[in-house]
C-alpha cells in the first residue's frame, strides 16, 4: 500500500465530513426558506449537519484526538441514515408516495447521502487498521 490515509476524491475524510456537514446544513437552509416551512422538522439535515462539520473540523484542529472526533462524527452520519428510513414509512401511508414531496425528498436525500457517508467512514476505519497492521 503506498498511501497512509483513505482519500476519497483525492480528499481525506475530515475533509469530505465537513463538505458534508456544509451540504447538510445549505440544505436544510434552502429547504427551509423555499417552502417558508414553519416546521422545525425541515431543519433536521442542517442539526444534524452542525455537529458532522463541527468535529470534522476539529478533527483537523486536533489531530491526536482525530480518532474519537471521527467516530463521533460516523454516528451523526448513522443518525442522518436513520432519520432518512423515514423515507420509507412514505410507501405505506394513506396520503401516498411524496404527498409532502419537499419532506419526502429530503428524507431520501438523509438516506442516500447517510449511508454513502457511513460508507466512506468504514472503508475509512479499515483501511486505517490495515496501514496500522503494516507497521
Amino acid at each position: 500500500m503506498g498511501k497512509k490515509e483513505f482519500t476519497f476524491f483525492g480528499y481525506r475524510m475530515e475533509t469530505v465530513s465537513i463538505a458534508y456537514g456544509i451540504a447538510l446544513i445549505v440544505w436544510a437552509v434552502v429547504i427551509s426558506l423555499l417552502i417558508d416551512s414553519r416546521s422545525i422538522t425541515s431543519w433536521i439535515p442542517g442539526m444534524i449537519g452542525i455537529p458532522i462539520l463541527l468535529f470534522g473540523y476539529l478533527s483537523i484542529l486536533i489531530p491526536a484526538k482525530k480518532k474519537l472526533f471521527m467516530h463521533i462524527v460516523v454516528c451523526f452520519g448513522l443518525l442522518a441514515f436513520i432519520g432518512g428510513l423515514d423515507f420509507l414509512r412514505s410507501f405505506s401511508s394513506p396520503a401516498g408516495f411524496f404527498s409532502n414531496p419537499y419532506a419526502d425528498i429530503s428524507k431520501l436525500m438523509l438516506l442516500v447521502s447517510g449511508a454513502l457517508f457511513i460508507y466512506l467512514c468504514v472503508k475509512s476505519f479499515i483501511f486505517s487498521r490495515k496501514v496500522k497492521e503494516e507497521v
